[in-house]
């Protein structure tokens, strides 16, 4: 399975508007649209899993295409950094 990142999305978007985007390239195992802790409201960004060859073929197809007035970045989605938490502050 394969993660696809997918950015840029414009803020109206719903996760079956982006299944069905993906799903023209091939089966579409999952889709999570990212929204704001705080808010509710939507971040722009999501993540879509395809087995390998449907992933590879969406990726090529999709990255650049408009959605919304606003063009798709689609890649394969890179492992989390760990970002926010770094330990104790020292002053």
């Amino acid at each position: 399975m394969t993660k696809i990142y997918v950015g840029n999305l414009p803020f109206s978007a719903s996760e079956d508007e982006v299944r069905t985007l993906f799903a023209q390239h091939g089966t579409v195992e999952s889709v999570s649209l990212i929204t704001d802790r705080e808010t509710g409201r939507p971040r722009g960004f999501g993540f879509v899993e395809m087995n390998r060859a449907d992933a590879s073929r969406a990726i090529q197809n999709l990255n650049g295409k408009d959605m919304g007035g606003r063009p798709l970045r689609v890649n394969e989605a890179q492992e989390r950094s760990g970002g926010g938490q770094r330990g104790p502050r020292r002053w």
